[in-house]
């Protein structure tokens, strides 16, 4: 299967970073019934924490943040990309991106072990435009 490459949307709220802040949000989500296409946890230093959400839909998870009292910053826009996993499969993504002279500003990814991967891609927003048409997104 060819890579397919989506653009969504993510939010992210700044926490302590102390155990069950990824807990009390899943959870918060989950019981308001937002889907996820991705989550992330990144450390910023000085004791904080960024949850970053990519949800299926924006409207659902915005309602459910006003309801649960949560402060989300975005949306931000970057890339969802999903694929086979095999030797190379990220070079041509990036390829493009270099081609177009789009720098990735922060990426992660991960196989799923049964021969796929999904693959988040950020830019900065000067850039994603031209991404987009890089990627044929």
């Amino acid at each position: 299967m060819p890579a397919t490459i989506h653009r969504v949307e993510y939010f992210y709220l700044t926490v302590k970073d102390q155990p069950g802040e990824g807990y009390r949000l899943l959870s918060r989500l989950a019981s308001g019934g937002v889907e996820l296409l991705a989550f992330n946890a990144v450390p910023l230093g000085g004791h904080n924490t960024q949850l970053i959400v990519f949800p299926a839909s924006r409207e659902r998870l915005l309602r459910v943040a006003e309801t649960a009292g949560l402060v989300l910053s975005g949306p931000q826009n970057a890339f969802l990309i999903q694929g086979d996993d095999e030797l190379g499969a990220l070079v041509d993504i990036h390829q493009k991106l270099y081609d177009a002279r789009i720098n990735v500003s922060a990426s992660s990814g991960v196989t799923d072990g049964r021969g796929g991967y999904g693959y988040v891609i950020y830019v900065g927003p000067e850039s994603y435009e031209g991404a987009c048409r890089a990627l044929g997104a």
